[in-house]
């Protein structure tokens, strides 16, 4: 598995490439560079609030509007983050429910609130990573500017096939999971169904990342590490290939239709079903058998699956291995 680091910074863009050791600044506007970061939490939308909009306040408060300035960090000395935030403030009397009310949100980067005199819970959410502060606003003087350290970093994930063929991205499909087990042997999942190329935020730490190539056995695991104020870039290795299946009469001939397919393991399991002419799978590296079936006859096929080397399996209907189906189950009657 290749893995490399990007660092974002509020002007730059530092980009360690893995592998060669040699490194280039790439300037970039700190927006662009963090709208790249799509958000896929999720959490429900929340109507849009522009800064120091009043707010609908705790109604067991009162007392003069005070402006709550608010910033959050992706470290704790990093610039502040300028897109992609989903700022939300509760108060922190439970309602009927036992959930705190939540009494407005905001989106984009830094912002304000007017919020009376009291205490308050503030969030602060960037895709999957999150930080809370309580507050207090007081009744004289105003309240120093908020600044919550998220302790983020971003994840963007893709695969090859062998050495490096490239896997079209409809057929690939990644989920990030805790990497600690629970009692029951389980990971918690954290996002599924990630798409190639995607930029998932998330709070620092490791992951356990599955990679599905297909839809049979090509299952890769591996931990990636998150890093604050960094965009990892992980490439993961896949020992598979697709192939396609075709039952002829002759080496390279057309492929004959109402076939019914199944793909057996070296150890005799079966793997795969599928009914067609010439149907299409991804398989693990290793050793299978192809047995086709077609008009009371079966016919099959040894064949091996090398990684990156994608092919067509041809099964001949005058291969030696043809038999009967209808004499065969009566013989085993």
């Amino acid at each position: 598995m290749r893995i490399r680091t990007r660092i974002l910074l509020r002007a730059a863009l530092a980009i360690t490439l893995a592998g060669s050791g040699a490194q280039r600044a790439a300037a970039e506007d700190a927006t662009d560079a963090f709208e790249s970061f799509p958000s896929i939490s999720g959490s429900r939308k929340m109507p849009k609030l522009t800064s120091f909009n009043p707010l609908v306040s705790d109604p067991t408060q009162n007392g003069e509007l005070k402006d709550v300035k608010l910033e959050a960090l992706l470290t704790t000395k990093g610039q502040p983050v300028e897109s992609g935030l989903t700022w939300r403030v509760f108060s922190p009397i439970p309602g009927g429910d036992g959930k705190l009310p939540l009494l407005a949100t905001s989106e984009g980067g830094s912002t304000a609130f007017n919020l009376v005199p009291g205490e308050y819970f503030v969030n602060v959410a960037f895709g999957r990573a999150a930080a809370t502060r309580k507050i207090r606003v007081p009744d004289q003087g105003e309240l120093d500017k908020q600044v919550l350290v998220l302790d983020a970093g971003g994840v963007m994930l893709n695969a090859v096939s062998g050495s490096d063929v490239r896997i079209p991205p409809a057929e690939l499909s990644f989920s990030i999971f805790s990497s600690d087990v629970k009692e029951d042997g389980e990971r918690a999942l954290i996002v599924a169904d990630v798409k190639p190329s995607t930029v998932v935020r998330l709070g620092a730490g490791t992951y356990h990342v599955v990679s599905d190539y297909g839809s049979v056995n090509a299952v890769i695991r591996a931990d990636i590490q998150v890093e604050a104020g960094k965009l990892t870039e992980a490439t993961i290795q896949h020992r598979a290939a697709k192939l396609t299946l075709k039952l002829v009469s002759e080496p390279g001939g057309e492929a004959i239709a109402d076939t019914a397919w199944s793909i057996l393991t070296s150890s005799g399991d079966v793997v795969s079903e599928s009914v067609g002419a010439f149907p299409t799978l991804v398989l693990a590296e290793g050793s299978y058998t192809a047995v086709a079936r077609n008009k009371d006859k079966i016919y099959q096929r040894d064949f091996a699956v090398k990684a990156g080397i994608n092919t067509d399996v041809e099964v001949l209907l005058n291969g030696n291995d043809a038999l009967d189906e209808t004499a065969n189950a009566h013989a085993q009657d």
